[in-house]
């Protein structure tokens, strides 16, 4: 019963690092909720912790300032978390040098964080950016 009571908190606390954290824009989330030395191992940051990751966040929010992430399903096991789901918005700003198109995004996305002490302590996701750049113009079809 401990461990299922764990990987509902740990479910819990995913949630709230897409919910509160990056849908609502709120940077002190991610510092609750990040471990000092979080890693995300798929999309680096110049530096680790939670000012890494909301550093990457921002990239993404600076493009799409309408972000929103859609979780469509979390499988919670222990200290591991994955989630599935998609993220849209607007490209109303730079993106990777790429200048604003105005175009709508939908991108996929699947994830796995791991979970220590009531924080993530690190992250590894897969999401098509390749699909991204196409949606804004950037690249070819």
């Amino acid at each position: 019963m401990m461990l299922e009571r764990d990987a509902e908190a740990n479910r819990e606390l995913v949630r709230r690092i897409f919910e509160d954290g990056i849908n609502a824009a709120n940077n002190d989330v991610l510092r609750e909720l990040l471990a000092p030395a979080y890693v995300n191992h798929d999309l680096p940051s110049p530096k680790p912790g939670p000012e890494g990751y909301i550093e990457v966040v921002d990239v993404f929010r600076t493009g799409f300032p309408d972000l929103v992430i859609y979780v469509e399903e979390v499988i919670a096991a222990g200290d591991m978390v994955s989630t599935r789901g998609y993220f849209s918005g607007t490209h109303q700003g730079d993106f990777m040098g790429v200048k604003p198109s105005g175009e709508s995004i939908l991108i996929k996305y699947i994830d796995q964080w791991r979970i220590e002490g009531g924080q993530a302590v690190e992250s590894w996701v897969s999401l098509d950016l390749l699909g991204l750049m196409q949606q804004i113009g950037a690249i070819g079809s």
